[in-house]
């Protein structure tokens, strides 16, 4: 027979982040623990709310079915003796719970061996779950877990009751833990504003129903279905679009129980504000919707919301219906007051000029040893200064490329950025135009935080792109001359991120930049302006590079590369120094290489790569030679295949030297039949000749070839 199982564990109001978490949790470790408890059951659905943890197993066996063992023990001439079961095999016997008489002797690839058949009964399954529920709970894992009372039980928020059912009955757990202890029983609790009254659980079936007529929407889809329609509505009836991020939707999916989607009022006056202000107390500070005008480009620099937001904004709430009015009226109390402060921080700043706090960077440190976080400033247009240089940039992409640097990090002095961190550069950005910077300046500080993470969107201007690049690379120098490294999952000064940040920037702009050359330059400079790291320049170049190509080979399989293409072009064949050279190339190669595979050519390109490789090998050709004329004598040729051939890797030369990959891999394609002939046909020869010279002239031809492949891809590395 089966049955509907129920777990709830109702709790105190949990983090909306550990809803999530613990849902995750839950629906991985109860199949697996299920399933090793040999009970099936139909489709579990795991549910959540602000006050409680729901597992529901409907179809769930009432039994564990028997479980019958074959077991492998002794060779039978170690486990008898004389025909009479000696000391292993008694002893095999008594593990598996069995007298010794009832071993048997099987034949086995290995000879014969003694085998023992173990019945093992079902258990009842309310007895196994009861053993279960308590390991389901310990095993939770989340962030400023608690214990509460005098109790030794930890969890993200005290929990005050437990259901356990087995269809109608009671399953019996105890939580010694806690305090005051908990018990199961069938009483759950209702919405805290209906009463929060005790609901008596008749049967597992009916708990989702029991729990909707006390106000508890306990289904998270359901209730995310409801929120996401309600908003739509909302927006829709305000003629605006709403600004709800994936993450502050999730959010509000798990902070309600009953959910109500409410529109309130911005006053006015507030409008004035920049829109990114109002969207950040709404969204970071209340979880409030904010509704856009329709159809606006998106521009960071505005300095007022009049004409992007819309004066209604959207929240949900999780009150009673009767008491909707006065909680829009008190949330826009809230929001008043909120933006009011932000009203005055922004007054202050406007007092200040960005010079003058570019000057108080001096008096905040920015790390141990590195000096405040003017001195950074400093270093970051001293590097924007080397990169203008080596990219050979126009002079207003100059021009407005060392004011940004300049003045990049003012606004993390201000007083708006002080109360929302969020918002750094781009108050920056929005001070420096409201004093007569130009625009291209102030975008760029605006810009020079981006990438902020994987995803986010990257420099949209060549000025904020090269503030960007010598922000990160500032960081990643200072850094590492200190003598810091990230290890492991350790990386507290998101190192890694700042590498990736590189090579997007790099990849998107289209710059070739020789990494190589710029960090010579750039750890030498280091070494001049922090005598005291005593830095070792050498080894300083080679953790930077070594952390460069690491991010190389990870960012492309973020990207979605297939490993053996990435592993081809930026494996750990190709030199460090050939992949910083230029990382714009890796990925023009790896780009080129899908595009082949998905074309369906990669195949016969590989066939001819390698065919030449794997004799090529026998030589001793070094692999930086492109050229065969230097390397190759003519004169010794025995047949018009080996003319062929070498006449291909003269039309190859030009094409590795200058890196013009879609031209090479054609010509490669068009060499499949010269090279079929110098293998194969009736002008074939034998490249392991007997004359040594002949022998290694071949060889060399075959060789160029090779490494006039390998200037695109390591073939060898690619799966067929």
């Amino acid at each position: 027979m089966t049955t509907t199982f129920l777990l709830e564990i109702g709790t105190e109001e949990l983090p909306a982040d550990f809803v999530r978490q613990a849902l995750d949790q839950l629906r991985e470790r109860v199949p697996h623990d299920l399933a090793e408890a040999r009970l099936s059951h139909g489709s579990i659905s795991i549910f959540g709310t602000p006050r409680r943890l729901v597992v529901s197993v409907p179809n769930l066996d009432d039994r564990q079915p028997d479980l019958r063992e074959e077991r492998k023990g002794p060779p039978v001439a170690q486990a008898f003796k004389d025909g009479v079961p000696g000391p292993a095999a008694i002893g095999f016997a008594k593990r598996c719970g069995i007298d010794a008489s009832q071993l048997e002797q099987r034949d086995t690839p290995k000879g014969p061996c003694v085998f023992a058949t173990v019945l093992t009964a079902g258990r009842d399954g309310v007895s196994l779950l009861s053993e279960l529920i308590p390991t389901w709970i310990d095993a939770l894992q989340g962030r400023r877990f608690m214990r509460w009372g005098t109790g030794t039980q930890r969890f993200s928020r005290p929990i005050r009751w437990l259901v356990a059912l087995h269809g109608d009955d009671v399953i019996d757990v105890e939580m010694p833990g806690a305090d005051p202890v908990v018990r199961s029983d069938r009483f759950s609790r209702g919405h805290r504003l209906h009463g929060n009254q005790q609901l008596c659980i008749a049967s597992a079936n009916q708990y989702v129903k029991t729990l909707q007529e006390a106000g508890v929407l306990v289904d998270r889809d359901e209730r995310s279905r409801l929120i996401r329609a309600s908003i739509d509505q909302g927006a829709e009836a305000a003629e605006g679009e709403a600004n709800c991020p994936d993450r502050l939707f999730e959010e509000l999916v798990d902070l309600v129980e009953d959910p109500r989607v409410l529109q309130g009022q911005i006053a006015e006056r507030f409008l004035q504000l920049p829109p990114e202000v109002i969207s950040t107390v709404m969204q970071a500070h209340q979880r409030y919707v904010p509704l856009q005008i329709p159809g606006l480009d998106p521009d960071p620099l505005r300095l007022t919301a009049e004409a992007v937001l819309r004066p209604e904004f959207l929240l949900v709430a999780n009150g009673l219906e009767q008491a909707s009015a006065l909680i829009t009226r008190g949330n826009e109390r809230v929001l008043g007051a909120r933006l009011a402060d932000a009203e005055f921080f922004l007054e202050v700043d406007r007092r200040q000029a960005s010079a003058t706090r570019r000057d108080a960077l001096s008096r905040v440190t920015f790390a141990e040893g590195l000096g405040s976080l003017r001195d950074r400033c400093d270093r970051i247009e001293r590097l924007t200064n080397q990169l203008l240089t080596d990219l050979a940039l126009s002079d207003s992409v100059a021009t407005a490329s060392r004011r940004a640097a300049h003045l990049c990090k003012h606004d993390l002095v201000s007083q708006m950025v002080g109360e929302f961190p969020e918002l750094q550069g781009l108050m920056g950005g929005k001070y420096l135009l409201e004093e007569g910077e130009s625009r291209d300046v102030a975008l760029a500080v605006v810009e020079h935080y981006l990438p902020r993470g994987a995803g986010d969107v990257l420099p949209s201007t060549d000025a904020g792109a090269v503030v960007a690049l010598a922000e990160r690379f500032e960081l990643l120098l200072s850094i590492f001359a200190k003598g810091e490294r990230p290890t492991g999952s350790s990386d507290p000064y998101a190192l890694r991120r700042a590498g990736n940040g590189v090579l997007l920037i790099l990849w998107n702009q289209g710059w070739k930049l020789d990494l190589n050359l710029f960090l010579a330059k750039a750890v030498e400079a280091w070494r001049e302006l922090f005598p005291a790291f005593a830095v070792d320049t050498a080894q300083l170049t080679s953790d930077l590079s070594a952390l460069l190509r690491q991010r190389i080979t990870s960012q492309l399989e973020d990207d979605g590369y297939a490993a053996d293409l990435v592993q081809a072009v930026a494996g750990g064949t190709v030199p460090t120094k050939r992949l910083l050279r230029d990382p714009l190339d890796v990925r023009v190669r790896i780009q080129l290489l899908r595009g082949l595979r998905d074309q369906g050519r990669l195949t016969a390109v590989q066939a001819v790569v390698q065919r030449a490789s794997r004799l090529a090998e026998k030589g001793d050709l070094p692999l930086d030679v492109l050229s065969s004329t230097e390397v190759v004598d003519p004169s010794r040729f025995e047949s018009a295949s080996e003319k062929g051939l070498f006449d291909a890797t003269k039309r190859l030369n030009p094409l590795a030297e200058s890196g013009a990959y879609q031209e090479l891999c054609d010509v490669l394609v068009e060499s499949t039949p010269a090279l079929e002939a110098f293998f194969d046909g009736d002008e074939s020869v034998m490249v392991m000749a007997d004359d040594s010279a002949l022998r290694m002239n071949r060889l060399n031809l075959l060789g160029v070839l090779r490494n006039q492949a390998a200037v695109f891809a390591q073939f060898e590395l690619i799966q067929s």
